[in-house]
């Protein structure tokens, strides 16, 4: 039994010795790279020589970084995520595994600082605008500390005369598609799978619910509501609320200004102009061109800067090239 065990140890000893070798090489070269606290590649990283890699960056295994790609300090990629093109990003940016940012094409891509891509989400690649001219260059850009979730998609513009534009402190949520040409603003919450189509314009605010589909050149005024499963083909005017699947207007979205901090003065009044315009009690029909100029004779609704600003929403949706608001019934309840 000694005599097995002995020869055992033999058989074993090399290759004990052999594991220990690549360990000790393997936490070598961890700590090699412990010590340098500027930049951490992993060795199965293709990073382009001519990469700009910021202070404090972190690639992960199996990544790829281009040739044109500049990584603000801080930023950090997850294992298997991949930056092409000529892409810019900001400080502290995250890409999560999958992601995708920038594509092989003329133009940029810019995203800017504190920023988080999602798990395969797509960023920044070519529009499926069939109008789009190979070789032409297309934009996006993005600000800053915005959330864009697991398999989102956005794309650049579909002509060198655009961009694809982004604000800052948005929340993107799984599996929504901004198209080429959107212009979204500020501090807008869109729930899973909204669709934008391309040159939407979603101002400031808003919040869609899931499964929300908008058309394309359609325009979301600002504290917007849009109730899941919606199909929006026309403008949503400021502080509106719609639903349904051919989205109608449902009213002010009360609570979205509530929480956006609107006075119940504000409120107050605006209530009584979203009657006067769309649920009107004249004996005598009006049409939508006759109540606003009649509101806008009302010195004390007009006078308020809510109330002149959702009306000058609501006539800007009647401009040449833009689609007119989403219909609306005239009822004579409470719910606005």
């Amino acid at each position: 039994m000694i005599s097995l065990l002995k020869a055992r140890e033999k058989l074993l000893s090399p290759l004990f010795s052999s594991s220990i070798q690549r360990l000790s090489s393997s936490l070598s070269y961890s700590r090699e790279d412990s010590r340098d606290s500027e930049v951490f590649i992993h060795p199965s990283a293709v990073v382009h020589p001519n990469a700009v890699i910021g202070k404090g960056v972190s690639v992960g295994p199996y990544c790829t970084v281009g040739s044109s790609v500049k990584l603000g300090n801080g930023c950090k990629l997850y294992p298997s995520s991949h930056i092409f093109g000529n892409t810019e990003m900001g400080e502290s940016c995250v890409l999560m595994t999958g992601a995708v940012v920038g594509d092989e094409l003329p133009g940029y891509t810019f995203i800017g600082g504190n920023n988080i891509i999602g798990h395969h989400a797509v960023v920044g690649v070519k529009c499926q605008d069939l109008k789009y001219k190979h070789g032409d260059e297309c934009f996006l850009c993005i600000g800053k500390n915005n959330e864009i979730r697991e398999f989102c998609s956005i794309h650049r513009s579909s002509k060198p005369s655009d961009k694809t534009v982004i604000g800052d402190n948005n929340l993107i949520m799984g599996s929504c598609h901004i198209a080429h040409d959107c212009k979204i603003g500020d501090r807008n919450i869109f729930a899973n799978n909204t669709l934008l189509a391309g040159h939407v314009v979603v101002e400031d605010n808003t919040h869609t619910a899931g499964a929300t589909v908008v058309h394309q050149f359609c325009h979301i005024g600002s504290f917007a509501f849009i109730g899941g499963g919606s199909v929006v083909s026309q403008d949503v005017p400021k502080y509106m609320m719609v639903t349904g699947e051919r989205a109608e207007l449902r009213g002010l979205n009360l609570e979205g200004l509530r929480r956006n901090g609107f006075t119940m003065s504000e409120l107050k009044s605006l209530r009584a102009a979203y009657r006067k315009i769309f649920m009107s009690t004249e004996t005598v029909p009006l049409s939508l061109e006759e109540r606003l100029m009649k509101m806008e004779q009302n010195q004390e609704l007009y006078s308020v800067p809510a109330v002149s600003a959702m009306l000058q929403s609501i006539r800007d949706s009647f401009t040449e090239s833009r689609r007119g608001i989403c219909k609306f019934r005239q009822w004579l309840d409470s719910t606005a």
